[in-house]
């Protein structure tokens, strides 16, 4: 193992996976919910530079190759988990989260069978494209819990006629109720629909590697 910036990058990547969930053990809102988007950007980010750099510095190596796709499934999984909750287990989520966690148990146990055959599931631009969805759509879901509670923190103590009037316009807004309510609505229909679409491409990356997979699954012929 050679200890190159980009295997650095890699591997602090795969420990802000479990530091999002931590986030929300140790420390109330809205604190639990930056440190938790904070994590999972900066992840997020890490996945592409290391990469680059790993191709530009011409420092790719087994161990990065090895880490990379883990840490990329470790930081959606977990990230997967906490959004699920946050949205107390809607259906709207719950759905498109347990495909796509289905598909990367999958896809793994996949891999694990064929052994030395497993370079036949290389990682596909669609793969890229899947993963790059996933992360853009549980971004804008974190972010939906932050607009939420400044948005509950900030109309808290008002009564529902003052917050309609201001929602209508017709009292003055100066906590900006009006901005936070468009963006929480916006990333949770918003997000919602990115994971169903991250979801879908989910489906057909797993299906493209199991029909590759599929020749070295089926039982041979005994002669006779």
């Amino acid at each position: 193992m050679t200890w190159t910036i980009p295997n650095i990058l890699t591997v602090l990547r795969l420990l802000a996976a479990p530091g999002i969930a931590v986030a929300f053990v140790a420390l109330a809102q809205p604190w639990a919910g930056w440190l938790a988007l904070i994590l999972f950007t900066g992840a997020s980010l890490t996945d592409w530079l290391d990469g680059y750099l790993a191709r530009k510095w011409n420092q790719t190596s087994r161990f990065g190759a090895m880490l990379d796709p883990i840490a990329d499934k470790a930081m959606v999984v977990i990230a997967l988990l906490v959004v699920t909750g946050l949205f107390g287990m809607s259906v709207w989520v719950l759905i498109p989260a347990t495909v796509i966690l289905f598909r990367e148990v999958f896809v793994s146990g996949l891999r694990e069978f064929l052994g030395a055959q497993a370079g036949l599931l290389q990682v596909t631009k669609l793969a890229k494209w899947k993963t790059t969805l996933q992360m853009v759509a549980i971004t804008v879901l974190l972010t939906q819990g932050l607009f939420e509670h400044y948005f509950g923190m900030h109309s808290f103590g008002m009564d529902a006629a003052l917050v309609d009037d201001i929602m209508a316009g017709r009292s003055e807004d100066e906590m900006g109720l009006g901005w936070k309510y468009q963006g929480m609505i916006l990333s949770s229909y918003g997000g919602v629909a990115l994971l169903w679409l991250a979801a879908a491409l989910t489906l057909v990356t797993g299906w493209d590697y199991f029909v590759k997979a599929l020749p070295f699954l089926r039982e041979e012929e005994v002669e006779q």
